[in-house]
């Protein structure tokens, strides 16, 4: 069975219900053979990420950067990360306020590090409203869905 590993800073109420939104995404009845593993980033460990087989990133957009919770997280994980999970799987949302690009700009110079696959379109938020909801679960099911397959 594929491991999708949810790793994710959701502070407040907004960005809870967007974590939930891809949860249900990822959960959908209609994708099987997939678990599901959700991680807050203060408590993903490096077992976590080399469990899963793809990894769905949320963070807010925090003074023009990812979430110091979600950065902690790499920098735990990161050394040992390195050559094992090369090219698997990721994708990500990112909530702000008002802006997303120096969070997005940051989680794709992480990411690329790692040399980890963006396989969905990263789903940047801001404020509130605008599908917010329907494009989370969207996401979820996405990575889910091609997880799935392998």
């Amino acid at each position: 069975m594929a491991v999708l590993l949810v790793v994710h800073h959701s502070p407040t109420a907004h960005t809870r219900e967007l974590t939930e939104a891809v949860l249900r995404g990822a959960t959908h009845p209609d994708i099987t053979g997939v678990r599901v593993v959700v991680r807050e980033a203060l408590s993903a460990t490096i077992d976590d990420v080399l469990a899963a087989d793809g990894y769905l990133l949320g963070t807010t957009a925090n003074l023009g950067y990812i979430s110091g919770a979600l950065k902690h997280f790499f920098d735990t994980v990161y050394d040992d990360a390195l050559e094992v999970t090369r090219g698997r799987p990721f994708g990500s949302w990112i909530h702000g306020s008002t802006d997303t690009t120096g969070a997005r700009a940051a989680l794709g110079m992480i990411v690329t590090g790692l040399r980890w696959t963006q396989v969905a379109e990263p789903v940047d938020l801001i404020g509130r409203g605008g599908g917010q909801s329907e494009r989370c679960s969207e996401l979820g099911a996405t990575l889910a869905a091609l997880l799935m397959d392998s």
